[in-house]
């Protein structure tokens, strides 16, 4: 008995095609029509019919095309355990690269272990945290939040790119200027600093800055 020349194999992507050993694209082609126009159940409207890209030449795989398509049968040539493994691969980096955006956004934080004096500066895109106090001439330009852990007196500036969402946070919110994104708030020239043993916030709310008592 001779060996079939086109096999047919099952998967839960469609049909595979092999071929027998040897088998010339004429006989192939041959026994191909012969499977469609007979009314195969395998061949039924929108089967898909896979077959390995390395066995048949481009021109041959076109003609085995063209008949599949006149049959209403969708020929690919693209071997599924090869997508299969191109789609995990870019899931995973895909996967790889949220991650390594947030390690970076965890890692944009500057800090500061100590006092800011008179005429000192950070200007910076990230976040920034104070081990120490803001003294009045002392100036901080944030794109992040910004937290001070002491007492603020100079002009601190967070969410400098825009960002409506940063907030600044000290110990005691003493500060010649607070500036949040593009909204601006001064302190009154005869305010009298509140005792409290809270932190306070300042943030943006209802398009306006507004300062609260916090507990860190």
């Amino acid at each position: 008995m001779s060996e079939e020349i086109v096999k047919i194999k099952g998967s839960k992507s469609g049909l595979k095609l092999d071929f027998a050993q040897g088998a010339d694209f004429a006989s192939i082609e041959r026994d191909i029509r012969g499977k469609l126009e007979s009314g195969s159940g395998f061949f039924t409207r929108g089967t898909v019919i896979q077959v390995s890209p390395s066995a048949l030449r481009k021109g041959d795989r076109d003609r085995l095309k063209k008949l599949f398509s006149q049959h209403g049968v969708l020929f690919r040539t693209t071997d599924p355990l090869q997508e299969l493994k191109a789609r995990e691969k870019k899931q995973a980096e895909k996967q790889k690269a949220v991650e390594k955006k947030h390690e970076e956004e965890v890692q944009q934080m500057v800090v500061v272990n100590r006092t800011l004096r008179g005429g000192q500066e950070i200007r910076t895109d990230s976040s920034v945290l104070i081990c120490g106090n803001v003294n009045p001439g002392a100036q901080i330009i944030a794109g992040g939040s910004i937290d001070v852990r002491g007492t603020c007196r100079g002009v601190v500036h967070a969410g400098a790119n825009g960002n409506t969402q940063a907030f600044i946070v000290a110990d005691k919110l003493m500060p010649m200027q607070i500036r949040i994104a593009n909204l601006i708030a001064r302190a009154p020239d005869d305010a009298a600093p509140e005792e409290s043993d809270n932190a306070e916030r300042a943030m943006i709310r209802d398009g306006q800055i507004v300062i609260e008592s916090i507990k860190r």
